[in-house]
């Protein structure tokens, strides 16, 4: 790679290649995939737990965690908070395991640009992660079956977290406890909730249109850059 290849591109004063660790959301992020197997998983698990056969069509799931999905489909249909917190750990099992029985079926399209952007920042030398809503065996078969796991050291999923802004401080954590207490962090996400995750625990982020939120949905949030692909971060 060549010292221009390296060299960071300003994006509205932007200069997004000065961080020391990056973490990418997964879904309209990494990769949109083009199958049920993760709302299947998800349906599963409240019909064989919680006793419900519902789905989770009407729950506005763009930048949820999973369990904030399963939460917010199972009280419309009146499972109790205390209900739901007794019997999670079961369902969770039952996602990662029919997730993991299905994972042959996962048609993971990678979005423009990341496959380049990944490696631009990997021989630069930068810490690659994974932030996202995700239960993390799920997280994982979807970025395998988009072909890009090699390119990650580390994840931080929502197993343990329902909010997002607790997900991403994982992340920060992480990659401060790697490369010290003073290391610059970057989220990469596709939704209003990287954003303000992202604010939350005082990190730069990149807003992507590759999900289903547009520039202007994006950018009144005020994040670092918002791009319509990760294309444009190779430009220059």
């Amino acid at each position: 790679m060549t010292a221009t290849q390296n060299q960071a591109i300003p994006l509205n004063g932007f200069r997004w290649m000065e961080g020391d660790a990056y973490l990418f959301d997964i879904d309209g992020t990494l990769l949109v995939t083009r199958d049920l197997v993760h709302r299947n998983a998800l349906h599963h698990a409240m019909r064989e737990v919680y006793g419900v056969d519902t789905t989770i069509d009407g729950i506005a799931y763009h930048g949820k965690t999973d369990l904030g999905i399963l939460r917010a489909a199972l009280e419309r249909m009146g499972i109790s908070g205390e209900v739901f917190e007794a019997k999670l750990p079961d369902a969770l099992n039952v996602v990662c395991l029919d997730v993991a029985a299905n994972a042959n079926r996962i048609v993971a399209n990678v979005c423009d640009g990341i496959p380049e952007v990944l490696a631009r920042l990997k021989a630069a030398g930068k810490l690659l992660g994974v932030a996202s809503g995700n239960l993390e065996a799920v997280g994982w078969h979807k970025i395998k079956a988009a072909g890009l796991r090699e390119f990650f050291s580390f994840g931080c999923f929502s197993d343990h977290c329902e909010m997002r802004v607790d997900i991403f401080r994982q992340g920060v954590d992480e990659a401060r406890r790697r490369l010290g207490e003073n290391a610059v962090a970057c989220f990469i996400g596709d939704t209003p909730e990287d954003i303000r995750a992202a604010r939350g625990v005082g990190a730069q982020v990149v807003a992507v249109c590759t999900g289903i939120f547009k520039n202007d949905e994006l950018a009144c949030h005020a994040p670092d850059a918002c791009i319509s692909s990760c294309m444009e971060l190779l430009a220059g």
